[in-house]
């Protein structure tokens, strides 16, 4: 199926690795332009991007830094001008006992994940015009949580009302706002055993994610099969 998807502009922040590095490729073979950040060494996805084509660009920046942020944006606006697309991947998280958790670890998680999308949509928005699709990267936690993480899982769910809020008012202009929410999803980094195999017996379809299947549903709500789509969760979870 053609997606209709060729000469349209995005925006994907934390690009360079896992869940993002399969949005950013996918945006691209579809024929979309991407700028696209990361907080350290994007080379080697600049070097894929080239082979591909088209106009991408990878930035230096970290969403937990609102100067970074309004740079990227500036970044967006000088080499591509507008975009039909945003989308909100980059994140951090730590596993800390709730009464061990140290406010500036508090505030580093919730900062990016949280503060940093806030920041990004509101700056992106005199780029967006009627017909362009805001996805948040959320998480599976977000509506279970899960110990050791109240900071993450806390940013998780402040994503959803952001995304309830935002999409109303942004519905009348014609933007549309929505999160995926991955469950388990193998990246880079491997998987204990002990894990893999509790993942397995948890989730219905007996395996983890892959990042290529977060991609599929980025892809959907940047077309326009998803023109009626807006304020909604999408779980891609394996039915866990």
């Amino acid at each position: 199926m053609n997606l209709k998807l060729e000469g349209k502009k995005a925006l994907v922040t934390g690009g360079t690795r896992g869940i993002g590095r399969s949005i950013v490729l996918a945006l691209a073979h579809s024929g979309v332009n991407v700028v696209t950040c990361a907080r350290g060494d994007g080379e080697a996805l600049a070097r894929e991007l080239k082979e591909i084509g088209g106009d991408h660009h990878v930035v230096k920046a970290d969403m937990g830094d609102p100067e970074d942020v309004t740079r990227l944006v500036e970044e967006c606006r000088t080499r591509l001008g507008s975009l039909d697309l945003v989308v909100h991947n980059a994140g951090v998280i730590s596993h800390i006992p709730f009464p061990e958790l140290p406010l500036a670890e508090w505030h580093r998680v919730v900062n990016t994940n949280l503060t940093g999308a806030y920041l990004l949509i509101q700056g992106t928005l005199p780029l967006l015009g009627a017909g362009s699709s805001i996805v948040l990267i959320g998480s599976r936690v977000a509506t279970i949580g899960i110990p050791l993480r109240a900071h993450y899982t806390a940013a998780k769910a402040g994503l959803i009302g952001l995304t309830r809020s935002a999409a109303k008012e942004l519905g009348p202009k014609g933007i549309r706002v929505n999160v995926i929410a991955p469950g388990p999803v193998e990246t880079e980094a491997e998987t204990p055993p002990e894990v893999r195999e509790r993942y397995q017996r948890m989730i219905p379809l007996g395996r983890l994610g892959q990042a290529d299947e977060i991609a599929g549903p980025v892809l959907f709500l940047a077309s326009d099969l998803s023109t009626f789509v807006t304020g909604e969760t999408i779980h891609v979870d394996g039915g866990i």
